[in-house]
């Protein structure tokens, strides 16, 4: 059975440079294939066209939420005009009606001094 052992210091980092060198010799052997360029470069393309996509969905985005804030601010300066409206109004039938009970004051003051005339 053999034992395990902690590799040191150096064997690790001599490990580490071989998997280095290995792995840029692989990316070597696929740069040179011509296939390998092909599909990197429409992974670039695919990439940039993303990209664009991508800004493209931001800006509606955007467009949208401008578009809803400036609605927003519309259905607020709407509603605020209803109740200003809607204060006025109350105010003039306030008017009317304080109009009507005066008239009817006057009214009953004026039968009731033409009633202690007649006396």
């Amino acid at each position: 059975m053999a034992s395990f052992r902690d590799p040191d210091f150096t064997e690790r980092r001599n490990m580490a440079t071989k998997a280095k060198k290995a792995a840029l010799q692989k990316f070597r052997a696929n740069a040179a294939d011509p296939a390998f360029a092909q599909r990197q470069t429409a992974w670039m393309e695919s990439a940039a066209g993303r990209a664009a996509a991508k800004k493209a969905r931001e800006a509606e985005k955007a467009e949208k939420r401008a578009l809803d804030a400036e609605a927003a601010k519309r259905a607020e300066r709407d509603a605020a005009e209803r109740a200003e409206r809607a204060v006025a109004e109350n105010a003039d039938r306030e008017r009317a009606l304080e109009a009507e009970r005066k008239a009817a004051r006057d009214a009953r003051y004026a039968a009731r001094k033409a009633r202690s005339k007649r006396r």
